[in-house]
């Protein structure tokens, strides 16, 4: 199964033999908060962490223009040791969350979802659970988390945050150690198999027990209303893990939604496959397109195949008369700023007729 496969929304569980329920008996937070999803539309998803200092190269080699940024750590095999030792020189002073804010409202959308911890296991917020996060390792020792929803209270944006609950690459338990190497040209992996090569050794139970539940809660209570918490992968959890998770949110959190990237258990809306663009009628559920606004997610400063302000104005229109939400990703650069190209695309696209 490749990354795209499984990442496919509701096609991905018709492959593992599940299907998603929808939100049998909603509570009325939760009905509110669908009834905001479907009217809100458009939003930004922002891909940030130790991986921007990288932006797609190591050691004098450099990722793929097709290649996502992000994933640096597992393309290159970067050892904990030296991964880690970014978190040093990881400085962004000229991060500003009102201004990523504004930048979002005058694009026109409605959230903002934010990569709390992604695939390398790095938090970008104060965890009390793991020290390999952005207050405790770096220099900056501020909470981008809290700042952003200071920031999304402020003016007026709903926050949702991502969080990667099965693959945790800085963890010997982290996920995806039966999955093989499946993308990124047959290369990378899903698991850390360089730091930690013994896959009998590994057990995701006591990663998902010590880690990941645990900083869930942490997102779940630290940071005011969630209007979403954007899973991702979901390999390796089992169906009661996932469930479990589901349960955790809807118990801290009653009116936050749920994307169908948990795993094998309950959701409250579809996240389509990356930059997958459907042609069909969704007003029957809920359905989210997570896309890009060049080919990486995480900073990657050679990609510059940028998408025209028309192409990402028509693809938003063609979704919302599916009553498809558009979910569109900016990758910042280590200094904490939003890339100019992708500042002048999303306002230019607010403006084209």
């Amino acid at each position: 199964m490749t990354r795209k496969e499984f990442i496919g929304g509701a096609a991905a569980f018709a492959a593992m033999g599940v299907k998603p329920v929808f939100g049998a008996e909603d509570n009325p937070a939760l009905a509110a908060a669908k009834k905001w999803f479907r009217e809100a539309q458009y939003g930004m998803m922002a891909h940030w962490g130790l991986y921007s200092l990288i932006g797609g190269e190591w050691k004098g080699k450099r990722m793929a223009q097709s290649l996502i940024g992000e994933w640096a750590q597992q393309y290159f095999r970067i050892p904990n040791a030296e991964y880690g030792a970014l978190a040093k020189s990881f400085n962004p002073q000229l991060f500003n969350a009102d201004e990523w804010v504004q930048i979002a409202r005058d694009a026109g959308m409605k959230y903002l979802v934010f990569t709390s911890k992604h695939h390398d296991g790095f938090a970008m917020y104060h965890s009390k659970v793991s020290k390999f996060n952005i207050v405790d390792a770096t220099p900056f020792k501020r909470d981008v988390v809290g700042e952003l929803a200071e920031a999304c209270r402020k003016h007026g944006l709903k926050l949702g945050l991502y969080y990667s609950q099965d693959l945790d690459w800085h963890e010997k338990d982290g996920g995806g150690y039966n999955q093989g190497k499946t993308w990124c040209g047959g290369v990378a992996g899903w698991t850390n198999d360089w730091d930690f090569p013994d896959k009998s050794k590994k057990n995701f139970t006591r990663y998902f027990e010590e880690k990941s539940k645990p900083q869930v809660r942490e997102i779940l209570t630290q940071y005011g209303d969630l209007c979403l918490i954007w899973f991702d992968i979901g390999f390796t959890p089992t169906k009661a893990q996932s469930n479990e998770l589901y349960d955790l949110v809807r118990k801290l959190q009653p009116g936050c939604l749920i994307n169908s990237r948990i795993g094998c258990g309950k959701c409250d809306y579809t996240s389509a496959g990356d930059n997958q663009i459907p042609n069909d009628d969704k007003s029957g559920m809920l359905f989210e397109t997570p896309a890009t606004l060049n080919d990486t997610w995480g900073y990657k400063p050679h990609d510059q195949k940028w998408k025209s302000a028309k192409d990402i104005r028509r693809i938003r229109e063609h979704l919302a008369a599916r009553h498809a939400n558009y979910l569109l990703n900016v990758g910042p650069d280590p200094l904490g700023r939003i890339p100019a190209a992708s500042v002048d695309i999303l306002r230019a696209a607010a403006k084209t007729a």
